[in-house]
């Protein structure tokens, strides 16, 4: 699944520096190098620490992690909805994404100069939401126009869309983002075609200070009370310490590095994983000699739509899915152990597939 989360923020808050980061990572969990597919767009992998214990049962000759895609979005500024700016481009590129990470100063430091003349993280986030939900609110007057002609006519269906439609003006006009407003799946079906750019989930990036990195601050502090209706999360970075593991080498060197501030994880880590839950996702695996691999499915998935990732074969001719939890193949060690104790579940059709699990698709076509 070729999922993009877009990383954007106002200048001079450490989004570049964040980036820069994420594309000097190198994969934990197996050898999958950063890429750059464009200037602005890198792959990294998404932590995860299954990969490596089936590796240590299977000892495959490979291992591939799934992997999520970071945009580098232009940056932002006040009247970007009009063409300010880098503000045509930002909008095109954030329209693409799935999802929004927000990154916001929230760090003091007289030889950074914030574009506003001073650290107010409610105000860059109030700043960035505005120029969306203008666009936002010009996309759905355009439809309201539309659509209102076939109400008119008395078209039943035309009614109820212009209804919807009327609802998230009326939302978008008091300053609030598309994401936070309580509709029914035909409510939101009705904008659909719109692609808000304010509907989209997002993730707050507090980027603060190294000696905040633990306990946050009081601009952390001030952020998570903004945002806490959004149904959002927050989370901490350091883009400068980002910034030093990004050029080391070995693991073992990071791990060191990050025990000196109290860590366990770098933040890079934290966002991934935020940015992968955020959506939904969850991950099962195939193992074999020739290769363990992760896969990236949306979480509710059925066994015919998971096979169909590797695929479109292996959905269409599904017959069934043999399963084996990773708590067992680690009890047992093989596969083959794992047959023998009964521990591998045939499933048909309608198996909702859980996250870690392993899975052998059997299809004919």
């Amino acid at each position: 699944m070729g999922l993009q989360c877009g990383i954007v923020g106002l200048p001079n808050v450490g989004k570049s520096t964040l980036f820069n980061a994420l594309s000097s990572a190198k994969a934990e969990a197996a050898n999958y190098p950063f890429c750059t597919i464009e200037p602005n767009v890198g792959v990294v992998t998404v932590p995860d620490n299954r990969l490596k214990v089936l590796e240590d049962l299977v000892n495959p000759q490979k291992v591939i992690p799934t992997v999520f895609e970071f945009v580098d979005i232009a940056g932002l500024v006040k009247g970007a909805s009009k063409g300010e700016g880098l503000g045509n481009q930002f909008l095109a590129n954030i329209r693409e994404v799935d999802a929004i990470a927000h990154v916001i100063r929230c760090f003091a430091d007289d030889n950074v100069i914030h574009v506003a003349g001073k650290v107010d993280p409610v105000s860059d986030k109030e700043v960035i939401d505005m120029e969306l939900q203008l666009k936002d609110l010009e996309a759905v007057d355009k439809k309201i126009l539309k659509v209102a002609r076939a109400a008119k006519t008395g078209d039943d269906k035309a009614k109820k869309e212009l209804a919807a439609l009327e609802k998230f003006k009326a939302h978008l006009e008091q300053g609030k983002n598309a994401r936070g407003l309580d509709v029914t799946a035909e409510e939101k079906e009705a904008v659909a075609d719109l692609f808000l750019l304010t509907i989209k989930p997002v993730i707050y990036v507090a980027n603060v200070d190294e000696k905040s990195i633990i306990s946050g601050n009081e601009y952390v502090e001030t952020l998570k009370n903004a945002v806490k209706d959004e149904n959002a999360q927050v989370v901490m970075v350091c883009a400068a310490i980002e910034s030093q593991i990004a050029i080391m080498d070995t693991e073992e060197e990071k791990q060191l590095f990050l025990e000196e501030y109290g860590l366990k994880e770098s933040g890079l880590n934290k966002l991934i994983r935020a940015a992968y839950s955020l959506l939904n996702l969850i991950t099962y695996f195939t193992a074999g000699e020739k290769e363990v691999r992760a896969w990236t499915i949306l979480r509710g998935w059925k066994a015919p739509q998971a096979a169909g990732v590797i695929h479109s074969d292996f959905e269409r001719g599904f017959i069934r899915a043999e399963v084996i939890k990773l708590t067992d193949y680690q009890q047992y060690k093989t596969e083959a152990a794992c047959r023998n104790a009964g521990k591998i579940g045939v499933e048909g059709k309608d198996y909702v597939v859980q996250d870690g699990d392993i899975m052998h698709f059997r299809f004919n076509v």
